[in-house]
């Protein structure tokens, strides 16, 4: 069975880089057949019973078999034919089929008269008022042909699903609506909200399929912003709240916000502006963080801070999952990591809580920033790569591709040199061609940065000149702020500094404005690079004052690092043993080896005996999170080809992973993995 499966299969659906069919019946209908053939062999009554389980469970799950057993005077001892030929079983809970296409198979042979009257049966029986939907789906099930009542009763129904979190429920009703429908003008607006439905719980190919029928430019503009082109997404988002916003004002707003993100992803802010004018034409505030982003592309510095501010303390609250990603954007861009994290872990939440799919890897995208800047760098791999796999479920390629650049980084920083270059090849090659500038941005950094602390300045700053590019609707500011204070670091070590200044007089303008520690300890951290002598003491000291208001550690301890080679050369030896030896503390808990080993380093040089990196204790302290995942995978029996698959990522670079785990545990084999994993019950301590 499973080697049909697999041969329906295309390339990138079996690499895993593409979702499989998200419906049994969206597979080679040949699979179906012999499961057919053999619910055909069973008794007519044996049958019937395994119809109306079927019908029961799929496509709206209603839990009513046993209570339609017990109404209809029915027998489930007639079921032991299929429990002796292993097509089903009885639980607790009702019928247990074997797979999805014995299911299928049951309810496919049956009669459409005895279909019918199991519908009825099931509706008959479903009387509580919290089975609305359910009561709505069997009815119109059992419909011979056209009814507006129907069709208003699975409207509600949806919306009431809708309402309890339930968008995978919601979305069959409405998709039956638009069958039942006796107005074909009303078909299409049902086939959207359908469609929708389908999106937000993940089932992103239904839900381009069902756009197919339907005129809604609104989700067309979300699919291609989470998995197409993410210009063509600007420019359909951006249509469609200039054509919502004089009737419909409320959703031309959300539609806007959505622009804003495709902005965003394109790395071109510029664009922001024009959302801004369709939001301004209309009279229309500008949601989310639009304001701030327009006005610090015209160098309005101020004026950003201040929408920025305001967009932080709007969006933050509530339970829109979309207001509160944003939020989080307008913290991140302010510097302050606790309210970006704050936000982000809420907007999973309310995300989950309202069945909304694909909310929750969206978010879990920006959390991974920060995570890591607020000195959790293994939650944020764990949450990254948790989202990475969400992203492939729901179809958003996207929301993947920045994870994989966001991946890269982490790789990056804790010196994984063959993961860092597999993760962000991956990000480019798909982000470039589909005009996703940020992932293409964000790869490129953790590869300067990977070029940094190894000892490659000249090369890291041929790479970030272009990303710390400066001045008005130029460069993508987050990463902007993300890669100029190791511009002006790698510039320094290589020695040419003209641009570098040029891009830190516009960091620092930023930063003063927004009044962010971290921004001004980078900042006063740059200056004390660029500067000689007592000026460069005052801005290093400046600086780490910053930091102990910060929550960002990593950044704190370069700054020690920088700090205490300077102190070395002017022959301050105690000062610069203390702060190599905080710098290197702080890099063992990061799992940062390579700006450890440059802490080592200068310790060395210091004449000063450096411990070699005890790593704290518990296997997760040991390994990245990647590694940790890899290594379970690996004690479950998973193959170097099979782990690839689910990661993302060649068997080549599994291999390079689980030699590495070998050797920060100290162990040779997977039988030895296996072991220690076994008595280990919480990999935290």
């Amino acid at each position: 069975m499973a080697a049909a499966l697999a041969a329906t299969l295309n390339a990138r659906q079996l690499s895993g880089a593409e979702p499989l069919p998200s419906e049994p019946a969206d597979w080679d209908p040949g699979l179906l057949r012999e499961h057919r053939q053999r619910v055909r062999g069973l008794p007519d009554n044996t049958r019937y019973l395994l119809m109306l389980a079927a019908a029961d469970q799929h496509p709206v799950p209603t839990h009513a078999f046993l209570r339609a057993v017990t109404a209809a005077g029915l027998d489930t001892g007639v079921l032991e034919p299929a429990e002796a030929a292993g097509i089903a079983h009885t639980a607790t809970t009702g019928v247990v089929f074997r797979d999805p296409w014995t299911r299928i198979a049951a309810y496919e042979t049956a009669p459409a008269e005895n279909r019918r009257e199991a519908h009825q049966l099931l509706a008959r029986v479903l009387g509580g008022d919290w089975e609305t939907p359910q009561r709505a789906w069997h009815r119109a099930a059992a419909a011979l042909g056209p009814s507006r009542r129907l069709t208003a009763a699975l409207t509600a129904g949806a919306a009431e699903a809708r309402r309890g979190g339930r968008p995978a429920i919601a979305r069959p009703l409405l998709q039956r609506a638009a069958e039942l429908c006796p107005d074909p003008g009303a078909r299409p607006g049902l086939l959207a909200q359908a469609a929708a439905d389908a999106w937000r719980s993940g089932q992103s190919d239904r839900a381009r399929h069902l756009i197919t029928g339907a005129r809604d430019g609104l989700l067309r503009g979300i699919l291609a912003l989470r998995g197409g082109d993410a210009t063509d997404a600007f420019a359909e988002l951006l249509r469609a709240a200039d054509a919502l916003a004089p009737a419909h004002p409320d959703r031309a707003v959300h539609v806007l916000a959505r622009a804003a993100e495709a902005a965003i992803y394109t790395g071109d802010l510029r664009r922001v502006r024009q959302a801004a004018a369709v939001a301004a034409r209309h009279g229309l505030e500008p949601p989310g963080t639009i304001s701030g982003l327009a006005a610090a592309v015209e160098g309005r510095y101020d004026d950003a801070r201040d929408a920025l501010r305001t967009a932080l303390g709007r969006c933050a609250t509530g339970e829109d999952p979309t207001l509160l990603i944003h939020g989080g954007l307008a913290a991140l861009l302010l510097g302050d990591d606790d309210q970006a994290a704050s936000a982000t872990v809420r907007a999973v939440a309310a995300a989950r809580a309202q069945g909304n799919a694909v909310a929750v890897p969206q978010a879990l995208e920006f959390r991974m920033y920060a995570e890591f800047w607020t000195g959790r760098p293994h939650a944020a791999e764990a949450a990254a790569l948790d989202a990475l796999q969400q992203s492939h479920e729901t179809g958003q390629d996207n929301g993947a591709c920045h994870l994989q650049a966001g991946l890269a980084m982490f790789a990056a920083i804790t010196g994984d040199e063959a993961t860092c270059r597999a993760r962000a090849e991956a990000a480019r090659a798909h982000a470039l061609p589909r005009s996703v500038g940020l992932a293409a941005a964000l790869s490129v950094w953790a590869l300067a940065f990977l070029d940094l602390s190894t000892g490659r300045p000249e090369a890291a700053a041929a790479r970030l000149r272009a990303l710390a590019g400066f001045g008005p609707g130029h460069g993508h500011r987050a990463i902007r702020h993300l890669a100029t204070p190791h511009y002006v670091e790698a510039a320094v070590r290589a020695g040419d500094t003209r641009v570098a200044l040029a891009a830190l007089a516009d960091y620092e303008h930023w930063a003063t404005v927004v009044r962010s520690p971290s921004d001004l300890a980078l900042a006063a951290r740059c200056r004390a690079l660029l500067a000689t002598g007592p000026d460069a003491d005052e801005h290093y000291r400046t600086a780490l004052g910053l930091h102990a208001t910060s929550p960002r550690d990593f950044e704190r301890a370069r700054t020690e690092l920088l700090y205490g080679s300077a102190l070395r050369r002017l022959r301050r030896r105690a000062e610069a043993r203390d702060r190599l030896h905080s710098a290197l503390e702080a890099f063992t808990y990061f799992g940062a080896p390579h700006c450890a080993a440059q802490a080592r380093a200068e310790l060395r040089a210091l004449g000063e005996p450096a411990p070699h990196g005890r790593t704290p204790p518990g296997i997760i302290r040991t390994l990245t999170a990647q590694q940790l995942a890899i290594a379970r995978m690996a004690a479950d029996g998973a193959t170097n080809r099979e782990i690839a698959a689910s990661l993302v990522l060649s068997p080549r670079t599994i291999d390079h992973h689980l030699r590495g785990v070998f050797a920060r545990l100290g162990i040779r084999s997977r039988i030895e993995l296996v072991r220690l994993l076994a008595t280990v019950t919480d990999p935290s301590v």
